[in-house]
């Protein structure tokens, strides 16, 4: 996942990353590992020029699918608002 985020540090998308659906945004990205105790996810934005936020990383537990569960969602989108202010105070 490190190899990934540093993928996108210099503006490329690893192979293993790909848009998160449901978010509204193709600068919403999702990285998906999968081992042998569970699969796990890191979820970054790249919509704010030179910046890379990682918004979240989880052990996906859902049983439901390969759906985000909405407790995650609703955590994504309160961090993608709080990114975003960030970015904003940082770039006056």
């Amino acid at each position: 996942m490190g190899h990934a985020l540093f993928s996108a540090q210099e503006g490329k998308l690893h192979p293993h990353a790909k848009a998160l659906s449901g978010m509204g945004s193709a600068g919403i990205q999702e990285i998906r590992e999968n081992d042998g105790s569970g699969t796990y996810r890191v979820i970054y934005t790249v919509e704010m020029n030179e910046y890379v936020f990682v918004l979240h990383a989880f052990q996906k537990k859902s049983k439901s699918g390969i759906a985000t569960p909405k407790q995650e969602l609703d955590l994504l989108n309160a961090r993608l608002k709080e990114a975003k202010a960030l970015y904003k105070r940082i770039n006056i």
